[in-house]
């Protein structure tokens, strides 16, 4: 059965299930890196992108080519894709806060109404 895809350079390749053209074999590709590019020192490093790179150091100067050229950046990280690692979504739950220490959420302050009303009588004098 002859694959057909969106690509039309594979379409014109006429390749077939059993076709090997094309397919790498293991390690015969770069890795992938995250990048992380921090603007000023002390800010916390964001993810800005990802980069395929065959080493860490090339990673690094492929990430400051994309993704630093454009703006202010002073720092970047790279990591390589596969260090990467998640929780589940099904593991939601050890992020669930205690609900009796609302004295760690400052949304529980009712402070605000006490600002606003200081500045009204600040704006009056």
């Amino acid at each position: 059965m002859i694959i057909k895809s969106l690509d039309p350079r594979i379409d014109r390749a006429h390749l077939d299930d059993e076709s090997t053209d094309g397919q790498l074999e293991s390690l015969e590709h770069w890795q992938t890196y995250e990048v992380f590019s921090q603007e000023k020192r002390g800010m916390h490093h964001q993810h800005v992108g990802s980069v395929h790179a065959p080493n860490p150091e090339m990673a690094i100067l492929l990430g400051k080519e994309q993704y630093a050229r454009r703006g202010t950046t002073i720092n970047i990280w790279v990591t390589k894709t596969t260090d990467i690692f998640i929780t589940d979504y099904e593991d939601a739950d050890i992020f669930e806060t205690t609900p009796d220490k609302f004295h760690r959420d400052p949304e529980s302050y009712k402070v605000m109404d006490r600002i606003k009303a200081y500045k009204e009588r600040l704006a009056k004098v």
